[in-house]
């Protein structure tokens, strides 16, 4: 299959729109593949467009020119529209498809890939000198739920506890403002676990009071409502590490390794939490120096915080 590259009269094979399309927007196979049937469905469709023009302007010839071309041009006019509606629907489909890329597709949130993309990038261009928190939460006794009460339960578990942390973790993150994306930074971790990004806070006390109203969401819901088998709460265990952001030189280069970092101190806070069967959430205060983490004492975090 050749495309015409209209603007410059070049032609170029499936193969090489194939190649593109995986070089420049990162789509699985699955994905990549529906969105070249659309680009033929779409090309097919100009080709015809452009055969009926052809038609027409015969027929114009050799009947009255003048009533002809008019007709001609409102029917181009017609036209015109219809390729530039196609256009459109070509770019919704992409846009769609790579929404899709982004999303878990069973709670909705971010898949983990793409938050800690996010996070790199919001630790490399953060210029405001407040605070981030980054936390982890995990479903208590996970297994005796898929075990015990079976898998379908279990799915309802993991969409339940995803809506609560949508819905009680809430960020007005300027990154994704300005990417027109979605305003909360909340992806799915693997399996029973999720993961989330607090933005722009004056201290550390204010991650630990979203996160622990979050806990306290999942643990005072009536999951009977949602699953008759479910006749006592849900729990969570959660790991909040917060991050006094400091000048953005100090983060730029390093993004990606603090990003990291974050998530397994969080995802280490989690744990302990989980074997202490604390009630509570775990939560430490960080600092960047010389490219990494380092802890804030309890007294310095004081100070930092007022």
């Amino acid at each position: 299959m050749e495309h015409d590259d209209l603007s410059g009269g070049e032609r170029i094979t499936t193969a090489e729109l194939r190649d593109w399309v995986q070089e420049k927007l990162h789509l699985d196979p699955a994905l990549a593949a529906e969105l070249l049937q659309r680009v033929e469905e779409v090309v097919a469709h100009q080709r015809q467009l452009v055969e009926e023009s052809k038609q027409d302007a015969m027929l114009a010839l050799s009947e009255g020119f003048a009533a002809k071309m008019e007709r001609l041009q409102r029917q181009l006019t017609e036209k015109d529209v219809t390729v530039s509606n196609i256009a459109r629907y070509f770019e919704d489909v992409v846009a769609d498809l790579t929404e899709k890329s982004h999303r878990d597709p069973k709670t909705k949130l971010l898949n983990f890939d793409w938050f800690m993309e996010r996070v790199e990038s919001y630790l490399a261009v953060e210029q405001r000198v407040r605070w981030c928190g980054v936390g982890v939460v995990d479903i208590n006794s996970f297994k005796w739920y898929n075990d015990t009460l079976g898998h379908a339960v279990g799915d309802e578990i993991i969409e339940g506890v995803a809506r609560i942390l949508a819905d009680q973790i809430r960020s007005a993150d300027y990154l994704a403002l300005e990417r027109g994306e979605a305003r909360d930074l909340h992806a799915r971790f693997g399996g029973d676990e999720f993961c989330f990004l607090i933005p722009d806070l004056p201290s550390c006390a204010q991650a630990t009071e979203i996160a622990g109203r979050f806990k306290r969401a999942v643990e005072s819901h009536d999951w009977s409502r949602d699953e008759r088998q479910l006749t006592a709460p849900v729990k969570v265990d959660v790991g909040v590490v917060c991050l006094r952001l400091g000048p953005v030189q100090e983060r730029r280069g390093v993004a990606r390794k603090l990003a990291a970092e974050l998530i397994q101190r969080a995802d280490t806070l989690m744990y302990d939490a989980k074997s202490l069967k604390s009630a509570h959430v775990h939560t430490a205060a960080v600092r960047v120096a010389d490219g990494c983490l380092v802890e804030i004492d309890a007294a310095r975090n004081a100070s930092l915080a007022s």
